[in-house]
């Protein structure tokens, strides 16, 4: 085991206080600190403390693959390292996002290398980016479409006439998603503004009150993006600490505001339609979105062993463990395969492998090479485990 230090990633919608408090450090922080890096992704590679030195995560994986990622992971994600953990902090609404399927993503690629160097790129890098994200402290966000015959009773209730094809579209059921959508998010640029107004002011009553209530939160911070009424097609889902959320391919999504631990496969490719200033591309959201109903956006756990649980995904990339230790159970022992990340949540744990051992902080990280054998645990608190999806535990 050897202390991994993270890079802060300082976007706007990122909180002031939850990065730097779980870390022990002066809040509010000058700026925003919206996420935690733990990972190899080149836009942002973790350092490994040895010795004296921090050494990239990067370099290391170069210099040595076999080592730090095992035969398995190295044969299987052609030497890279296949996941990114983070510690996520928003505060204010992330975009409306969906993330592309591995072929998608190849073709799509591929694609964005022929553009000349000036124009805007949606893809970049020829990998799929799914996504599970548990919540350390009550997070919202929207996952996935919810039944469109309550989101139209919803829009119909704004009694605007212009909405009324979208209404129409959403009545249709399944089949009707796509249009209403793509009608939302092509609506025109000189009406946005009127729009969201219009609907920031309306008296929805008591029925919808809590679309009312993300509806005016959204337009507080995009008062001219009719992201704000896609907002209302989607699942809004609370969670509490310890619940989960997945996000395959083509599952239409955005962060709300909370604290989370988030593992994704080793990727940046985003494909946004609003709620962001960033580049959006709503074609190209369009045709990777998947328009069905998620009748239950959560993840339930499954236990492992004593201690621990784990968030079963249909991917193979990465893999989320939750160990928590306390008088009944002061002890665990993990086995997976690769390289292991280890993020604290709580309290103080010390972890273990063949290579010596790390306690683990609060919002501190550690990392275990491919050859470092099972972790070993101990103390108090709680820490994630990220890896990769092979050869799990049953």
């Amino acid at each position: 085991m050897e202390p991994l230090h993270g890079p802060i990633r300082d976007y706007a919608w990122g909180s002031r206080t939850v990065i730097a408090g779980l870390q022990g450090r002066t809040v509010p922080t000058p700026g925003p600190e919206a996420e935690l890096w733990l990972g190899a992704h080149p836009a942002s590679p973790a350092m490994v403390h040895q010795g004296e030195a921090r050494v990239s995560l990067l370099e290391l994986l170069a210099a040595e693959p076999r080592r730090w990622l095992g035969d398995e992971v190295l044969a299987r994600f052609d030497g890279r390292l296949p996941f990114l953990m983070k510690l996520l902090a928003p505060e204010a609404p992330l975009s409306l996002q969906a993330h592309p399927n591995p072929e998608q993503a190849r073709l799509g690629y591929a694609a964005d290398q022929a553009l000349p160097p000036t124009a805007q790129r949606n893809y970049v890098d020829p990998y799929h980016k799914p996504e599970v994200l548990v919540a350390i402290a009550p997070f919202e966000a929207l996952c996935g479409f919810r039944d469109p015959g309550v989101s139209a009773a919803v829009l119909e209730a704004f009694d605007i006439p212009a909405l009324k094809p979208v209404v129409a579209a959403l009545r249709g059921g399944v089949d009707g998603l796509r249009d209403a959508v793509e009608r939302l998010l092509s609506w025109p640029a000189v009406d946005r503004a009127g729009l969201v107004e219009t609907v920031r002011g309306t008296d929805l009553g008591p029925d919808f009150a809590a679309e009312q209530e993300l509806v005016r939160w959204l337009a507080g911070w995009y008062p001219a993006d009719p992201g704000v009424l896609v907002a209302l097609l989607l699942n809004h889902v609370r969670l509490e600490p310890g619940m989960a959320i997945w996000m395959p391919a083509g599952n239409l999504h955005a962060y709300l505001r909370g604290a989370g631990v988030e593992i994704m496969a080793g990727s940046d490719n985003v494909l946004r339609g609003g709620l962001t200033p960033k580049h959006v591309d709503v074609p190209e959201l369009l045709r990777v979105l998947r328009f069905e109903v998620l009748d239950d956006p959560l993840l339930a756990p499954v236990p492992v062993a004593p201690g621990v649980v784990g968030w079963r995904v249909p991917i193979d990339d990465f893999a989320l463990h939750r160990v928590r230790l306390d008088a009944e159970v002061p002890q665990a022992r993990l086995a997976l395969t690769g390289p292991r990340v280890v993020l604290g949540g709580s309290g103080s744990v010390r972890v273990r492998d063949a290579a010596g051992e790390v306690t683990v902080e609060p919002g501190r990280a550690a990392i275990s090479a491919a050859d470092g054998g099972p972790l070993l645990f101990s103390g108090t608190g709680e820490v994630f485990v990220g890896s990769a999806g092979l050869s799990l535990p049953a």
